[in-house]
């Protein structure tokens, strides 16, 4: 029986693997100063294979900065923790598809890479801005307890917290770097082959962004640099009056990639047919110089409009084939060169439905396409009156009270943001999460399009000042401030839509901790054998049977969104997971019989505790009887 490993995969080892697959002749074993055998880099054989090596102070392109080696470390080295559930702040627990994290986004991600590797489709952050009042995450765990709480005020078990990052910090963009660097590094993993990530950020460090993110994602996956008019009237930084910001949008791969055009603001449709509503689009081309009767006259022939009898709104029938009593039509002159249509003749004749005629107030006779949708290609400038600054403000003044939460985003830039860059069933994930206005955005979308989008939503539970209108309100952290934003916008959408009944608006509650294993789990051979017999077992004595499970679902790839069901069989408790692709038990004295009959549902895995089990007997033959029962069942322990 395999034994689980209870801890995040090694990002090295797994890079390894991959460049294994690549070249395998360039992977080897050696032994490691503590006489382990570990798999390395033939760097000699890679380099033939690779051509052009650049070494030692060769010149070459190169992003640096103090302690980026450190941040690849820290975004590739294992940890070893765990997500607890916590049913009592949850929203529908055991129905809902969503996820609300607290804790470090780093060791939130990481974790999450367990189960969600690949399979996010898009990422939206908005992470500290960096204008030498905003927090960053200090990653450097050098600096101890009493020297972390003089600084900032916020630290815990875990090693979280939050440091004030000056302009006369002499690391000033150094420890922004650091900060955002791994966090990126192992988002990155977590979409999909055609997911996208949107970045919202402002000038202080859009370039070191831009330049973080091509190394990242790869500056061929460079999507666009979006500029967003969030205070038109502008407020004053030295001789402008600044009215912008920025969002960057990648793509994991831009190959793979699908992004969605944008509903035009204000757009309706003004007229209608049996086919539904359309809009009238001019089928000349204006661009009479790059495309004229000279150069593609294959764009140049006529119309025949049926202009005695145009329908109730003044539309009038169009052929391309001569009728009797239809007037020819022909693209005008302009400038003495013959413009053209924008269909070629074999399109239109194929299409002649979707083609209409109407005489403007000038005489003249003009050909149209009818449109039939309100979208549009995105700009880069966006100018929307939704996504100005105080828009979001006033939003979330309207859900949990004035001055509880600053600066945040609007909620239609995000819907925006959403309706490009992903569909119907698809995860979103944002990690710094704030107050949560992509949970609302993601909400409020399903309810206009009748998606099924699931968000998931990491915030560190950073807390609120003693004096501020948070603490007043009762909240007691950020964390309390998104969860209670996501439960009364839920209430709101589902009473302005009441369409749309089926509609998520839970949220299952899980918050970072260490481990739910004792150090002897991990490291058996460096504790006393007298010390090991003492322990009841290699459990903490404070975790429950369903913290071990969510512990386990990462471990095994299981959303930790599945659906759980607790059952009693043969009298103890046992937990149903994703209708049986998983089927747990942590309960005590679990005997043959129990196991039997979980055996007989055939599930894809089961996991026992080897503490469970009421005798040696049974960990001698549940393998056995599940060889009889379900042969293909995969059994864990732990």
């Amino acid at each position: 029986m395999d034994k689980l490993t209870m801890h995040t995969t090694d990002g090295v080892n797994a890079n390894l693997k991959r460049l294994a697959a690549l070249f395998p002749n360039c992977v080897t074993e050696k032994t490691d100063k503590q006489g382990n055998v570990r798999l390395a880099v033939d760097y000699d054989k890679l380099r033939v294979e690779l051509g052009e090596v650049v070494e030692g102070n060769e010149e070459r392109y190169q992003f640096t900065w103090p302690g980026k080696r450190e941040a690849i470390r820290l975004a590739n080295s294992p940890i070893a923790a765990a997500l607890r559930p916590i049913r009592k702040d949850s929203e529908n627990f055991d129905t809902t598809q969503n996820l609300y994290i607290e804790g470090d986004n780093l060791d939130v991600l990481k974790l999450l890479r367990e189960t969600y590797l690949g399979k996010v489709k898009m990422i939206y952050i908005d992470p500290p801005y960096n204008t030498g009042n905003d927090f960053v995450y200090e990653d450097d765990f050098s600096q101890t307890a009493g020297d972390y709480l003089a600084n900032s005020g916020q630290y815990d078990d875990q090693g979280n917290r939050l440091v004030a990052n000056t302009e006369s910090n002499g690391r000033f963009h150094t420890d922004w770097l650091n900060m955002i660097y791994p966090r990126l590094k192992v988002a990155r993993d977590l979409l999909s082959d055609d997911g996208v990530i949107f970045i919202s950020i402002d000038d202080n460090e859009v370039e070191n962004l831009r330049k973080i993110c091509d190394e990242i994602f790869g500056s061929q996956n460079f999507v666009s640099q979006l500029t967003i008019i969030v205070k038109p009237e502008g407020r004053r930084y030295g001789a402008f009056a600044k009215t912008h910001e920025y969002a960057l949008v990648f793509a994991k791969s831009l190959e793979n990639s699908i992004f969605y055009e944008i509903e035009v603001e204000g757009s309706s449709y003004q007229y209608s047919d049996q086919k539904g509503g359309f809009n009238l689009k001019g089928l000349r081309n204006r661009n009479v110089k790059s495309f004229n009767s000279t150069n593609r006259p294959n764009l140049r022939y006529p119309f025949y409009v049926d202009i005695n009898n145009p329908d109730s709104d003044g539309l009038c029938k169009v052929s391309t084939e001569y009728i009797d009593g239809f007037i020819k039509v022909m693209p005008s002159t302009i400038d003495g060169l013959e413009s053209v249509w924008r269909w070629g003749k074999e399109k239109s004749t194929n299409e002649i439905d979707m083609l209409v005629a109407y005489k403007g107030n000038d005489g003249e006779i003009r050909i149209f396409q009818k449109e039939r949708k309100l979208t549009q290609t995105p700009k880069t400038v966006w100018i929307d009156k939704h996504i100005i600054s105080n828009k979001g403000t006033s939003e979330v003044e309207t859900i949990v009270g004035k001055g509880v939460f600053s600066f945040p985003k609007p909620l239609r830039l995000i819907i925006n943001m959403l309706s490009i860059g992903s569909s119907s069933d698809d995860i979103i994930l944002d990690f710094f999460s704030g107050s949560a206005t992509t949970a609302h955005a993601v909400m409020q979308l399903n309810a206009e399009d009748g998606g099924n989008r699931k968000f998931i939503m990491v915030q560190l539970p950073e807390v609120t000042d003693e004096k501020s209108e948070a603490r007043k309100a009762g909240y007691a952290n950020i964390c309390e401030i998104g969860k209670e934003r996501i439960r009364r916008a839920g209430k709101k959408i589902k009473a302005e839509h009441p369409e749309a009944k089926d509609l998520d608006s839970g949220f299952r509650v899980l918050r970072l901790d260490s481990s739910n294993m004792e150090d002897v789990f991990y490291t058996p051979d460096k504790f006393d054998p007298t010390a090991i017999q003492g322990l009841v077992d290699n459990v903490k004595s404070d975790r429950s049977e369903e913290d071990l499970l969510f512990q386990v679902l990462l471990e095994l790839d299981v959303p930790l969104s599945a659906t759980i069901k607790c059952e009693q069989i043969a009298g103890k408790n046992v937990f149903v997971v994703a209708d049986g692709h998983l089927i747990g038990t942590f309960d005590r004295e679990v005997n043959e019989t129990t196991v039997t009959e979980i055996a007989k549902q055939k599930p894809n895995f089961f996991v026992m505790r080897d503490a469970s089990a009421a005798n040696d007997n049974v960990l001698d033959n549940f393998e056995q009887i599940f060889k009889h029962y379900s042969p293909d069942t995969i059994c864990k322990i732990l």
